[in-house]
């Protein structure tokens, strides 16, 4: 059985349509974020997925994307209109 780690993917893609295929790609992963940062629960084999799937959608000369795997055992820290309900049941991506 493969565990689920969170991570952090970042974004910044100059073409308009790599970057609405790419958002629309990442949707499918996502429990959390806003506009190019999001929120995943990913196992070994899916974020293996996401980086190649990733590689392959990006122009490496002009694009970037940052995945950074985050402790889920971190503490919140929320100011502003920030919401601090965190997901934290087991949930199925279907």
């Amino acid at each position: 059985m493969s565990y689920r780690a969170l991570y952090l993917v970042c974004y910044d893609i100059c073409e308009p349509l790599r970057l609405q295929r790419v958002h629309h790609y990442l949707l499918g992963f996502k429990i959390g974020g806003q506009k190019s940062f999001f929120e995943c629960w990913l196992t070994p084999p899916e974020l293996r997925n996401v980086r190649t799937t990733l590689t392959e959608m990006i122009d490496a000369v002009t694009d970037r994307v940052h995945i950074f795997q985050l402790d889920p055992r971190m503490s919140n820290q929320c100011f502003g209109q920030a919401d601090s309900k965190v997901l934290d049941t087991p949930f199925m991506i279907l």
